[in-house]
């Protein structure tokens, strides 16, 4: 899957999608990467990596990061075209 767009479970670091560029053991490096802090319109990770979201104004997903490195990844999943174009068009939630 590297090279390629998903979305990373983390034992304690939470949710995040993006491009993997490296996996190592229980460890990730994603780049152009969005934590996934609440989402709706998808009835489970799964769904969300195969249809996005159908309720996006309802998603809270931050500015993406252009790295980030994640340790204990316990669930790799890839997104289909459909479901990477959802996630990164759901608009930027701020507390800024």
């Amino acid at each position: 899957m590297i090279g390629k767009y998903v979305i990373c479970r983390t034992y304690s670091a939470g949710v995040h999608a993006g491009i993997l560029k490296e996996k190592n053991g229980k460890e990730a490096t994603l780049t152009d990467s969005r934590r996934l802090w609440y989402w709706d319109g998808a009835s489970s990770l799964s769904e969300l990596a195969q249809r996005g979201t159908s309720r996006p104004d309802n998603c809270k997903f931050p500015c993406p990061v252009d790295q980030i490195d994640l340790t204990e990844v316990i669930e790799y999943l890839k997104c289909t075209d459909v479901a990477e174009k959802s996630i990164r068009e759901v608009k930027e939630w701020t507390r800024h």
